[in-house]
């Protein structure tokens, strides 16, 4: 059976309203769980640093990344009742963690599982405190090579996680990710070489590339969602 991820990200907008219509899509679409996404702007980025290409293209108002992620910024209390939702709709609620307020936050949720994002894998505090709590890590490997994943799941497993808590996700950071670009084959080099479950965190459009990834032994497919392409927002 394949695990299947609904990746809300931000595509709430930061409208709580919004991620409720994204939990309750979910949930009927069939999905075994939806993520959202764990951080405090002030903790990843600068006041200055500058938008990308897409986010460009894809929202206005915003003069740099600070400003973005603020607005888009999910407060404590908002996990909480997003959570609340899940359980009422029958669907599991994730979230990645992007720094270590995060993950703190996210363990006092007490989630059964922890999605670390690509770029966190070479982020040595963080993996040692993701690898310390009692949770199943998703791993995503975009942007990382062979030995910056082999370092992570060093880290984490001399954190206390054992290997079989720990799945890898074929990841590659484009979005969207064209199909010359996503190496379907990496996961079956990332399950011979470290042993753990594998996954694919798809940023294809359409549903050809994941539906190939789990005729490839696919265990987790994450899949980002939206309500309607032609919404403000990231």
């Amino acid at each position: 059976m394949t695990f299947i991820i609904a990746e809300a990200g931000v595509n709430h907008n930061g409208d709580i309203k919004l991620a409720e219509k994204l939990i309750n899509v979910a949930s009927k679409s069939g999905a075994d769980a939806i993520k959202f996404q764990a951080w405090k702007a002030k903790n990843l980025v600068t006041h200055n640093a500058p938008l990308a290409t897409y986010q460009k293209i894809n929202t206005s108002g915003f003069n740099n990344q600070y400003e973005m992620l603020k607005q888009l910024e999910l407060k404590e209390s908002d996990h909480i009742y997003l959570k609340s939702r899940c359980e009422e709709m029958n669907i599991e609620y994730l979230s990645s963690a992007f720094d270590l307020e995060g993950l703190d936050m996210l363990n006092r949720l007490g989630l059964g599982k922890l999605k670390i994002p690509s770029g966190e894998i070479t982020n040595l505090p963080f993996l040692k405190k993701a690898g310390s709590i009692d949770w199943e890590i998703i791993l995503s490997t975009g942007m990382s090579d062979i030995n910056e994943i082999k370092d992570a799941l060093y880290w984490l497993k001399f954190s206390g996680k054992k290997r079989e808590n720990i799945s890898i996700l074929q990841c590659t950071t484009q979005y969207p990710a064209p199909f010359k670009s996503i190496n379907l084959s990496a996961m079956k080099t990332l399950s011979r070489t470290f042993n753990t479950k594998i996954g694919y965190s798809d940023h294809t459009n359409g549903i050809t590339a994941a539906i190939a990834a789990v005729a490839m032994g696919a265990q987790i497919i994450e899949k980002h969602i939206t309500l309607d392409r032609n919404l403000e927002g990231p």
